[in-house]
């Protein structure tokens, strides 16, 4: 008998049919007009009102499609896409950001840092860190009937992770899922530890994650607080791709979530993460 728990279902995917038609071409519009003002706002580190202020009602589909034209744009200027994030995984950082299920946002190739990293404050606008286990595949995962077993499967190698989240957003963090979502799920640079391999019987739930800022230990979590298994997330993940017509690629790096509410980041210190099995990670901060 299955006794694992459910994995909460993914939103549906957007109905490209809205598209067409006077309203599709205004919608269309007003998709590229808000991703192309958010790509301007990172660039000059001036926050804009929350898309849910200006547009009550936004809906989640229309915050994903935000989300995928302002990606398409900087692939078209260059960046290329090395993996996924899920966010808000964790009963921790849905209280934190009052929402209730997860989020995906996508990787680019230069938000990826090394661990030893120097961040600058001044290079973002209201960042803050999360501690996560990440994961790198080894083979594709895709479809809607995704189980743990075939997750599992197609993970090669685990590795800690800090995520550095920022928004672009006025409010000061007191956002809307839909304007996370549109805001690319807030990631805006990940700083990547050494990977191991994946052991067949690792149990990744109890893996314990401690976070300290210049030595001291200010959050720690369990890997079971994301999602019960952080292996779920991929689910998750592979089962809201598919109804996109899309899928996990072999070589994607996937952070599955923070296991604690997230940290607002300060200039001049020293952040890093360790585990009991995983090598640590630790970020600066300038």
């Amino acid at each position: 008998m299955n006794t694992e728990a459910p994995v909460e279902q993914p939103p549906a995917a957007p109905d490209a049919r809205g598209e067409g038609g006077t309203e599709g071409h205004r919608d269309s519009r007003w998709t590229a007009d808000e991703a192309a003002g958010l790509l301007a706002a990172e660039r000059a580190r001036v926050p804009v009102a929350p898309l849910t202020e200006r547009r009550p009602g936004l809906s989640l589909e229309d915050a994903y499609r935000v989300q995928a034209t302002a990606v398409a744009c900087q692939i078209a200027d260059g960046a290329r896409v090395v993996g996924h994030k899920v966010g808000v995984t964790s009963e921790a950082m849905q209280q934190q950001m009052g929402v209730d299920e997860p989020d995906s946002g996508v990787l680019l190739d230069d938000m990826i840092l090394p661990s030893g990293s120097e961040l600058l404050m001044g290079d973002l606008m209201n960042p803050r860190v999360e501690a996560e286990i990440a994961f790198r595949l080894g083979r594709d995962l895709q479809g809607p009937d995704v189980d743990v077993d075939a997750a599992r499967r197609a993970v090669s190698d685990v590795f800690l992770a800090l995520e550095v989240i920022d928004t672009r957003f006025t409010a000061n963090w007191r956002i809307a899922l839909e304007d996370s979502v549109a805001d690319n799920a807030s990631c805006a640079r990940v700083v990547t530890g050494a990977m191991l391999p994946l052991d067949p019987g690792w149990d990744l739930g109890a893996e314990e994650l401690v976070v300290s800022v210049d030595g001291t230990a200010v959050a720690a979590g369990e890997g079971r607080a994301v999602l019960g298994d952080p292996v779920k997330a991929l689910i998750w993940l592979a089962r809201r791709l598919s109804g996109l017509g899309a899928g996990l690629k072999a070589g994607d790096l996937v952070l599955a979530g923070s296991v604690h509410a997230s940290l607002p980041l300060e200039a001049g210190t020293e952040v890093r993460v360790t585990s009991a099995t995983l090598p640590a990670v630790h970020l600066r901060v300038g």
